[in-house]
């Protein structure tokens, strides 16, 4: 029960970051989803940082990674978001901005994960 109890703290603090980034940083006038796209890129470089200190160091306990990995980060990614924001591209015609930020996020959200898990060692 402990362990549940902190994955949702960590996901309603993750989920407040995104919804404020998200308010801030996506592009009404464009409607590109710069927010969404941030918030997965940090979200994967987070979660690459988190689980690189927990299996190469042994710096995190087992609470800590439910906190801050299955928590936090699984409340501030937004995979659900973006699949919606890639199905308004597609059902708008518009296929340069689905491709473009279809592979983009995926691309650099692997980057991201790799270059969090690189920095720990």
């Amino acid at each position: 029960m402990k362990h549940v109890l902190l994955v949702f703290l960590g996901g309603g603090f993750g989920s407040v970051l995104r919804f404020l980034i998200g308010k801030y940083l996506n592009n009404i006038e464009t409607g590109l989803p710069f927010g969404t796209f941030a918030a997965n890129v940090l979200g994967s470089l987070f979660i690459g940082i988190i689980l690189g200190l927990a299996l190469r160091q042994n710096t995190l306990s087992q609470g800590q990674v439910f906190l801050l990995a299955s928590g936090f980060c699984g409340g501030f990614t937004t995979f659900s978001t973006f699949a919606y924001e890639n199905y308004v591209f597609l059902k708008s015609g518009d296929f340069t901005s689905f491709a473009v930020y279809t592979l983009a996020s995926f691309i650099v959200g692997f980057i991201a994960v790799f270059l969090g898990l690189y920095l720990v060692r």
